[in-house]
């Protein structure tokens, strides 16, 4: 006889576990109403604060028996390789971390029941592929993040269930492709990382839906050139960064549209020089970060139209060799000027750092720099000078930096690498006869300087004097002239043999007699001359 089957329902198999452990967690709630949740070995669970930590606990799967109450749930590097059904059990979540598992793919309608969840943190898996109906459920997420992962694409509307996402991370992934309708419905991003990829172009398209945009990264990726507007759409960033894209081109309208940028992070690209023309319209930048690129000189003007830039750094420039004067003379809100670390930099030319009134910082660190003249920057204004790790030769050309350092006890101390004698020293320490420096006595010096103002007045004196005799001194000449000639004439007029005598001191007997046919000579009146 053959027996007749009960008409039982047929259950799945997974909603038989559920069921099971459902109760399981209702009975164990039932035994007291301040009894405690059920907490995995190797977690933390707090039921006051409602916070849950599982770290490095070896986890394979969600734990199914904690306090449906919870709000932070961080399960950190365990095991865990999928999300199963036991989500639906905490609907009051409002940050899962579920970071640093072995995550492969996440099924349907994971978080359908999530819908308090504001962060949600995916990084350091393994997750090949995300759909439109991955996050669905998580109208209230603001923060996602989907860093260092296996995604390849980014598909049309594949975030279109984020109404209120704010930052959403997908960095350190293999994008290589995203479609232009990628970010539709993303109305309220603002912060956005798409760095360390292989996006070969800037996705242009895709961007013009992002019009809440605040940051930008798409750095280390390989653009090689930006073509213009390469950012329309983007007219409210405030950060880009594009550091080690592999730029060797920018063109003259890359930057066009973006009038609010005061953040831009060009370091570790291909640039042969600064694009200078290219950065002249971001008129409100404030930050340029261009380090690490193969430009050889910082020229005059290199940052024209840069008025309101705060902060330079040049960084690991391993070409540059010289920044020629008025480089930054047209950037008067400079209050952070970073030239470190460039190993061929030796000369920085005069007046380089002055008529910058607001400078306070000024890193000069690790370079290839000998000396310094004192018109390089007005020192005292500084709060901070690093000129560590240069191979500074300390001589009396440095005793302008050595009184400097006397004065500001936060500089950084500089040691002489040169010559031998004072080699190692800290150049603060040096006196001028340690630096080679003549000082004169004092006294000697004081004596000079009167001696010197003596002499200048007194040949202002008689120049004043003959200016204001200019008008008789040809009168007095002429008279001078007229009387000297009449006394001439009265010396070489005849006289009296007596009268010579007398002069002589010879008596008239004793003078002898004229011979007799000798004239006598006449007496010539003077009025007859």
């Amino acid at each position: 006889m053959i027996c007749a089957r009960p008409n039982y329902p047929l259950v799945d198999t997974m909603d038989t576990r559920t069921v099971v452990l459902v109760s399981l967690v209702l009975l164990s709630w039932r035994s007291g109403a301040t009894a405690l949740a059920n907490c995995p070995a190797g977690c933390s669970c707090n039921d006051d604060t409602l916070v849950v930590v599982c770290e490095e606990s070896r986890l394979d799967v969600l734990p199914i028996a904690l306090n449906p109450s919870i709000q932070r749930l961080i399960i950190r590097n365990n095991k865990i390789k999928t999300i199963d059904s036991s989500m639906q059990f905490y609907a009051e979540l409002q940050h899962l971390d579920l970071s640093h598992n072995h995550l492969v793919n996440i099924p349907t309608n994971s978080f359908a029941y999530q819908r308090k969840l504001q962060e949600l943190h995916l990084n350091n898996n393994k997750i090949s592929s995300i759909t439109n109906t991955t996050f669905r459920g998580l109208n209230s997420l603001t923060v996602l993040n989907v860093k260092r992962n296996y995604l390849e694409e980014l598909n049309n509307g594949v975030f279109t269930t984020l109404p209120r996402l704010e930052e959403l991370n997908l960095g350190q992934n293999s994008i290589s492709r995203i479609e232009p309708g990628a970010f539709a419905g993303l109305t309220a991003l603002r912060i956005l990382y798409l760095d360390d990829n292989q996006l070969s172009s800037v996705p242009t398209p895709s961007f013009s839906l992002l019009g809440s945009l605040a940051e930008l990264h798409v750095g280390l990726n390989a653009f090689s050139s930006l073509p213009d507007d390469a950012f329309a759409g983007l007219n409210r960033l405030t950060v880009l960064d594009l550091n080690g894209a592999g730029l060797s081109n920018i063109s003259e309208n890359a930057f066009r549209g973006l009038p609010g940028l005061r953040s831009l992070n060009l370091l570790g690209n291909r640039l042969n020089v600064v694009p200078t023309q290219q950065l002249s319209g971001l008129t409100r930048l404030e930050e340029l970060y261009i380090g690490q690129n193969d430009f050889l000189e910082l020229e005059s003007h290199s940052f024209k139209g840069l008025k309101n830039l705060k902060l330079l750094d040049i960084t690991g420039a391993t070409l540059l060799e010289r920044v020629q004067k008025g480089a930054f003379e047209d950037n008067v809100n400079l209050e952070t000027v970073i030239l470190a670390n460039n190993k061929k930099l030796s000369v920085i030319e005069d007046c380089t750092l002055l008529g910058l009134p607001k400078l306070k910082h000024v890193s000069l660190r690790d370079n290839a720099i000998v000396t310094l003249s004192e018109t390089i920057f007005i020192g005292k204004e500084l709060r901070q000078l690093d000129l560590n790790d240069n191979p500074i030769e300390c001589d009396c050309h440095m005793r302008w930096l050595q009184e400097l350092l006397n004065e500001k006890s936060n500089f950084t101390q500089i040691q002489c690498a040169s010559p031998d004698n004072l080699k190692d020293k800290y150049l603060k320490t040096l006196n001028a006869e340690d630096l080679g420096c003549i000082v004169h006595d004092t006294r000697q010096q004081t004596i000079i300087c009167v001696v010197v103002v003596v002499s200048v007045a007194t040949f202002a004196a008689i120049i004043l004097m003959l200016y204001r005799c200019r008008k008789s001194m040809p009168e007095k000449l002429k008279d001078y002239k007229w009387n000297k000639g009449r006394k001439n004439l009265e010396y070489h007029k005849p006289i009296s043999t007596e009268e010579d005598c007398i002069v002589r001191g010879i008596h008239p007997s004793q003078y002898p007699a004229p011979p007799p046919h000798t004239p006598s000579l006449r007496t010539i009146p003077v009025t007859e001359l």
